[in-house]
């Protein structure tokens, strides 16, 4: 119960993590200094470019048409907005499955809805993992471009926020769905041990049979080689009727008759 207690708090900070990053500006960031009086900051995120000047007047314009945007920015949208849904229902889920709340049936139906909330949340920390990292990989593969000639940015305090918010919701739903994985399906973890194979030798033709097993093993003999056992076992039985009768022989003596001492 406190395990899956301590799990449910590292996904659910993780979680909140990530929407926080939805409303956050800073997702990149570029400072221009070169003129005192022109100096400001541009930074932007998924739905508006912002610049701000050096008495901390900001002006932010939304894109103008979701047609003309590129792929990668619908991509990152909706991956994004995808990771806080499931995230929410993780959350459902968790409440309804874990020991503490006793809100489901029996322990095997909570256990089971909640692995279904530990994966709900892998898949959202995974959903935000893949938006910041492609973001940050986009950033850092135009800023050492050198042939990139438009406004370079810089790694933003969303990014890394994101990072910390994925990664607490991908580590804290795997140690729920181990632990929550064992409960609902014990067969598939608890297996039971195996046996210690068995061993013949070929000269005797017996199964032996190792210690701690009370299985045997059934020997099938080709029909080529029973000829050749009964016959063997014939002649074996004939050699030793053989071998009875000549020592039966050797030991009766025979006996003679009285002598007659008139005779």
């Amino acid at each position: 119960m406190y395990m899956e207690i301590g799990c449910f708090v590292s996904c659910l900070c993780g979680w909140v993590l990530n929407c926080s990053t939805l409303a956050t500006e800073y997702w990149v960031i570029s400072e221009s200094a070169s003129v005192v009086l022109a100096a400001g900051d541009y930074y932007s995120n998924l739905w508006m470019d912002c610049v701000a000047d050096t008495t901390g007047v900001s002006d932010c314009k939304y894109f103008p048409s979701m047609l003309d945007l590129p792929v990668f920015l619908h991509v990152c949208r909706a991956l994004a907005v995808v990771s806080v849904i499931f995230g929410f229902w993780g959350a459902v889920l968790a409440l309804i499955g874990m020991k503490c709340t006793k809100i489901g049936g029996s322990e095997l139906a909570n256990a089971r809805v909640t692995f279904a909330a530990a994966l709900t949340y892998m898949a959202s920390g995974f959903s935000g993992m893949i938006v910041y990292s492609w973001w940050g990989d986009k950033t850092r593969s135009e800023f050492v471009d050198p042939y990139f000639l438009e406004l370079k940015f810089e790694l933003g305090a969303a990014l890394f926020i994101g990072w910390g918010g994925s990664c607490l919701l991908i580590c804290g739903s795997a140690v729920l769905c181990y632990f929550s994985g064992r409960e609902s399906f014990p067969k598939r973890f608890n297996k039971p041990p195996r046996r210690p194979p068995t061993y013949m030798t070929a000269r005797t033709r017996r199964t032996y049979m190792l210690p701690g097993s009370s299985r045997r093993t059934t020997v099938i003999i080709p029909a080529s080689h029973q000829s050749y056992i009964e016959s063997r076992g014939s002649r074996e039985t004939g050699g030793r009727r053989g071998t009875q009768e000549s020592q039966s022989s050797r030991s009766v003596r025979p006996i003679l008759p009285p002598i007659d001492s008139a005779v």
